[in-house]
């Protein structure tokens, strides 16, 4: 139809497609146009999302829209976030509310008791009910009133300041922001910062979220010599290299990318002594890809790859001097030291998992027929020419040193093509290609029989940089026993590589259990295999126990120990069935039994699944970080979800709960925010809970010696202020300044943790302890003064034994002892906690001289009738004996415990605080470390574009223009007069001699060398 509007109003057909789904790798359907039948498959659909490029216009079709797209089917629903704290409070709130209708109905029956026995001795002088039951329901409900101070009304406010208070501190940190991009941390929401001290399990993207999705070129070996490393001429040493280093200078290419860095000279001296093994390996970067250029202008160009591997490589090139400028569905146009060449591109020998290397035929300007080729190691070694044996040890040699240093790696070679053959195997291509049995069995062989007796001429290496501090991050969570999970789109290969990169994966690990089977019998079948080499006695039903919760039953599958470390790494399509019904605890059992789990070519929905499989059987906490779209789910699936805000859009970031710009802040986000937000919830609802329950159990003793007749024991403006003025501030200054150590101390202990993740700050256990202590104190509270002021005399001979008395001292008693308590429970003083505590304590005594004076009383008697309690009770010595001996008697236990626990059986946070004092530091010194070897496995292909590539280039359906008849963008130098090749340069052999110094020295040695800057804050 072209562009003709007409053509396409009169266009009648019929599409039959699958229904809405959210597969993202699949379409099925077809179009009925003129009485035939045209395939639909995914590569003529475009997801909602997508933007198409080198295209001035095109005509489509909906085919779903609104929540019927692929997109949209991937999306999670929004859940109502809750911290494990706010959980555990609705259980005990309801224990709370059954405590007060206990203590209420032994009160009321105490009432009935006491009417019935003694209440008969009072009628001349109190008129009393006749009906005694009656009575005790009365009394039932006025104890509801006084005693309802048990039930923490105030506690849910006082948490949301809390909160509120511990979000400010993540906002204003300093350390955890940004400067390049100038983006601060950001607490999104003020409920879940509790939770970030109890994480156990992360759930991490790996593109933009661990690695920063640039790929360098960073090192290459062109003929058995090693480019890349900076060496000493006088010792022979490699040196580190740093930001003071001179780069190469690539002014003589006005084509250079100036943000292309590379640091050893001799390589760009081997260019420009037109080495012919050095110009052939950058001659097959140029041309044995599927990158598109876009020159928009002269000399400006922009590559548009699939996959940042490809351009990485072309890019170098590009600054070699072997400038990709163009391509049509037929040529490749490419610019070789200022001299502008087009090659007939004849086929492309596309990429897939199975191959693991893509290949292209050209014809170059002379009429010469090559096949170029790049792949895996493994792959590319088997088609070698038997001549190429001694410059593949030497090779083999760099990648493992490569691959030791985490860098990703290639292997290249060619192969010059008679020209009779293959015009009679391009004849087979054609003929295969158009078949429709065997088809893709058929193009296999013909590509095996043609990718033989190649010649080696090289290996590159690149680095997909990782974020600053991320391997420094993952080591100090996994000594927090944090288990990390990476769930990613991305090939297997390159999420092994990156996991290695990051020191997720270990050499030192007893084993890493690859699944990538094809059928649900086989993943089981792998599954079990791995989890009985793990831990060969397990039995089959031991890991499940039940979880009683409000009446519910789930099962909850149990830590089972392992000797050793492992690590697992399983596809999508493995997932899919991992994650059914009846197979998903015995993968959820033997991904948790591993160090570190690696999910790779997942959905976005897997990532969810997966998430919220490890929520539905573990009692654990977990967070989800990414930066993308695709990371969504998974961010609101979680109980914690991170956002990072980087090159993929602020998608993550807006559905997250904290947001900040590299991964490194989690560690601190965790470790020091998360864990002292956590330890100051956990002490808040602790003394919480101690001073309310203290205050309220008097009421109740004192039940028994008032007749149950519902008085109170204290004044009822004390019963006002208690809470408001007497015991508020102190409270909330120690929740919101208080700190075991420091933030130092925290990231150089990560083992404080630990406490967090088995909420052993406060539980059901604790809340028990807190109430015996309470029960214990109110007692103390009570008796104390009750034996104090029985049957005593003033010092003018009065008696002092009267219920305003008893009140007031019993009131000066409870307050000092809540200071008292709080002082002990407080591991930081600072200056506003110094003013809350003695400034809540001063205002006690100011508060209730005040109310006890006469003025009051005159203003309104029925109020302020304690009128001189104050004066006379507060001057007289035993009362403050008394006041003092109660405080201790009420701390006592708990100095005790604390102290003999110490000595015993002392905790982390004890033994941390205990070094810390004794090394006599403010802060842990910066330490510097050395990274060891990461591994010498080498990675089997370092591409992560999709098969079918190659398809899409040659096709031309998305080449819009042809090469451009462009002036020559490099300035040709060949070799100067007075020149000298220095270096490496000097002593390399085109023939493929063993000329290289490095060579000599073993590869371990060479890490020696090797300083790498690593700073633990």
């Amino acid at each position: 139809m072209g562009d003709n509007l007409e053509a396409l109003a009169a266009f009648n057909g019929e599409v039959c497609c699958e229904p809405p789904n959210n597969r993202l790798d699949r379409f099925t359907g077809t179009l009925t146009f003129d009485s035939q039948k045209y395939s639909l498959d995914n590569e003529r659909v475009l997801l909602r999302g997508c933007t198409l490029r080198n295209t001035d216009w095109c005509f489509g079709l909906v085919l779903f829209a609104g929540p019927d797209t692929k997109l949209m089917q991937n999306c999670g629903k929004s859940t109502f976030k809750r911290t494990s704290i706010d959980r555990l409070m609705n259980v005990l709130v309801l224990f709370i509310f059954g405590l007060l209708a206990l203590m209420c109905i032994i009160l009321a029956v105490g009432n009935w008791i006491w009417e019935n026995h003694a209440g008969s001795k009072f009628k001349a002088f109190l008129p009393r009910e006749e009906n005694t039951v009656f009575s005790a329901f009365l009394t039932f409900w006025s104890y509801i009133i006084i005693l309802n101070t048990v039930v923490p009304i105030s506690l849910y406010v006082s948490m949301e300041v809390i909160r509120l208070g511990n979000s400010y501190y993540i906002n204003w940190d300093r350390t955890m922001y940004h400067a390049q991009t100038d983006t601060p941390a950001e607490a999104r929401t003020t409920t879940l910062n509790e939770d970030l001290g109890q994480i156990k399990y992360v759930f991490s993207d790996k593109t933009g979220t661990l690695t920063q999705n640039i790929m360098t070129f960073n090192k290459c070996s062109i003929n058995g010599k090693s480019y890349g490393d900076v060496i000493d001429h006088y010792s022979g040493q490699r040196l580190e290299i740093t930001e003071e280093m001179t780069p190469v200078d690539f002014s003589f290419n006005r084509l250079a990318d100036p943000k292309f860095l590379f640091y050893d000279h001799s390589l760009v001296e081997g260019v420009k002594l037109e080495l012919p093994d050095v110009h052939a390996f950058f001659r097959l970067l140029a041309l044995c890809h599927t990158v598109m250029a876009e020159e928009k202008r002269e000399g400006d160009l922009v590559y548009q790859a699939q996959s940042p591997d490809e351009g990485a490589l072309v890019t170098a090139a590009r600054n070699f001097g072997f400038v990709f400028r163009s391509r049509s569905p037929e040529t490749v146009t490419i610019e070789e030291m200022g001299v502008q060449r087009s090659y007939e591109l004849l086929a492309i020998l596309d990429f897939n998992n199975v191959r693991k290397r893509m290949s292209v035929i050209v014809r170059n300007p002379e009429g010469k027929l090559s096949l170029y080729c790049k792949g895996a190691d493994t792959i590319i070694y088997e088609r070698l020419h038997p001549s190429c044996s001694e410059v593949m040890k030497v090779t083999t040699e760099h990648l493992n040193e490569f691959a030791g240093e985490g860098l990703r790696t290639l292997v290249l070679a060619y192969k010059d093509l008679d020209e009779e053959y293959f015009s009679e195997w391009k004849q087979r291509h054609h003929e295969s290609s158009v078949g429709l049995e065997d088809r893709e069995e058929n193009l296999e062989k013909l590509y095996e029989e043609i990718e033989k007796d190649m010649m080696l001429i090289g290996a590159t290496a690149i680095e997909d940089k990782l974020q600053d501090g991320v391997s420094q991050t993952i080591e100090l969570l996994a000594r927090a026993e944090i288990k990390i999970w990476v769930l990613t789109g991305d090939k297997q290969e390159t999420a092994e590589n990156i996991g290695y990169s990051c020191n997720l994966l270990r050499e030192e690990m007893n084993d890493v259990f690859i699944v990538a089977a094809n059928s649900p019998e086989e993943v089981r079948q792998e599954l079990r295999d791995a989890r009985l080499k793990m831990c060969p006695d397990t039995e089959q039903d031991k890991f499940l126990i039940p979880e009683i919760i409000l009446g519910n039953t789930p099962k909850v599958v149990e830590d089972e120990n392992v000797n050793g470390e492992y690590g697992l790494v399983i596809n999508g399509h493995s997932l899919a069935f991992a994650l059914e019904s009846n197979m998903e605890l015995e993968f959820l059992r033997t991904a948790c039994m591993c160090k570190t789990v690696i999910c790779c070519r997942v959905t976005p929905l897997q990532k969810a699944q997966v998430v919220e499989l490890v929520k539905k059987y573990k009692k654990a906490v977990t967070l989800a970080i990414g930066d993308g779209a695709n990371d969504v789910n998974m961010i609101k699936a979680a109980h914690i979800g991170v956002g990072i805000s980087g090159q993929e859009g602020m998608q993550a970031v807006l559905s997250s709960d904290f947001s900040f710009a590299q991964f490194r802040f989690l560690q601190r986000l965790l470790l020091v925010h998360g864990r002292w937000s956590y330890l100051r919830m956990c002490k808040f609802l602790r003394y919480f809970f101690y001073k309310n329950f203290t205050f309220t159990f008097v009421h109740f003793w004192y039940a028994f010696f008032c007749g149950f007749s519902a008085q109170t024991v204290y004044d009822e403006g004390y019963i006002t202020l208690y809470n408001l003025v007497y015991t508020a501030l102190p409270v909330l200054g120690m929740s919101l300044f208080d700190q075991d150590v420091n933030a130092g101390w925290s990231l150089e202990y990560p083992q404080l943790y630990l406490p967090g993740q088995l909420s052993q700050y406060f539980s059901k256990r604790a809340f028990m302890m807190c109430a015996l202590h309470s029960w214990y104190s109110s007692l103390v509270l009570f008796f104390v003064p009750y034996a104090a002021t029985y049957d005593t005399a003033r010092d003018d001979g009065k008696d002092g034994a009267d219920y305003q008395s008893f009140a007031l001292i019993t009131q000066t008693c409870l307050t000092v002892t809540m200071c008292v308590q709080l002082g002990l429970d407080l591991s930081y003083w600072t200056v506003v906690n110094h003013i809350f505590v003695w400034g809540s304590l001063g205002m006690f005594f100011i508060l209730t001289f005040a109310m006890y004076t006469d003025g009051l009383f005159q203003l309104r008697p029925s109020s302020f009738a304690f009128i001189g309690t104050a004066k006379n009770c507060l001057n007289q010595p035993n009362v403050w004996l008394t006041v003092v001996l109660t405080a201790i008697l009420c701390v006592l236990p708990v100095v005790a415990y604390r102290f003999i626990y110490s000595q015993i059986s002392p905790t982390i946070n004890e033994k941390v605080r205990h070094k810390v004092c004794q090394m006599k530091e403010p802060a842990p010194r910066p330490r510097r470390t050395r990274l060891s070897r990461r591994s010498t496995r080498r990675s089997g292909y370092a591409f992560s574009h999709a098969h079918g590539y190659g398809d899409l280039v040659t096709s031309g359906r998305f080449l819009r223009r042809n090469a451009l008849t462009s002036s020559t963008g490099l300035i040709p130098t060949g070799r100067s007069p007075g020149f000298k090749p220095t270096g490496w340069s000097a002593c390399y052999s085109p023939v493929g001699r063993e000329q290289n110094p490095k060579q000599k020295v073993e590869p371990t040695s060479l890490q020696l060398f090797r300083a790498v800057k690593d700073s633990l804050f």
